[in-house]
């Protein structure tokens, strides 16, 4: 009985798995996860639907539109919460630094060289302590915050402050 279940459920998988990956981009969601969502509860339902394959396609729809209205929600929130917070930079150098270019600037670093400098300039880490955190060596941590300051510098083509800590 499992495996006449098991052999129903595959074919199904086989015959409408890439329609209802391609039903589910239609919403703004990750559309493999709605699918994958959807024939998980399929697989859950006791006794199974009538037109399984209908079924699917119901419930993708549905979970497609509400995982798009969670990150329409979301989005919103972070939109919100981004306009409240404060800026990451306060400019008081000699030579001005506007807090937007400098926020942008350091979201264009790659994750490993932006993880270090905000550790190290806001966090107040050291070099050794942030190798710890993030799993590779003092010299490691060094490298990445000398080549984040580097682009930084490339950025503004002028010398960034000096953080000795």
């Amino acid at each position: 009985m499992a495996d006449e279940q098991h052999l129903r459920f595959s074919r199904l998988l086989d015959q409408h798995g890439a329609a209802l990956v391609l039903y589910a981009r239609q919403w703004p969601c990750d559309a493999e996860d709605v699918v994958q969502d959807a024939l998980v509860s399929l697989m859950r339902q006791s006794p199974p639907p009538e037109n399984p394959a209908r079924w699917l396609y119901r419930v993708v729809r549905n979970g497609a539109i509400d995982a798009s209205r969670r990150q329409a929600v979301r989005a919103s929130h972070e939109r919100k919460g981004g306009k409240l917070r404060d800026a990451w930079f306060e400019s008081n150098l000699e030579t001005p630094l506007d807090a937007a270019d400098a926020q942008r600037a350091l979201a264009a670093l790659p994750l490993e060289l932006r993880e270090v400098v905000v550790l190290r300039i806001w966090g107040g880490h050291t070099l050794a302590e942030i190798g710890k955190l993030t799993g590779c060596s003092s010299s490691t941590a060094h490298r990445n915050y000398n080549a984040a300051l580097a682009e930084l510098r490339k950025h503004w083509s002028l010398g960034c402050p000096n953080v000795d800590r």
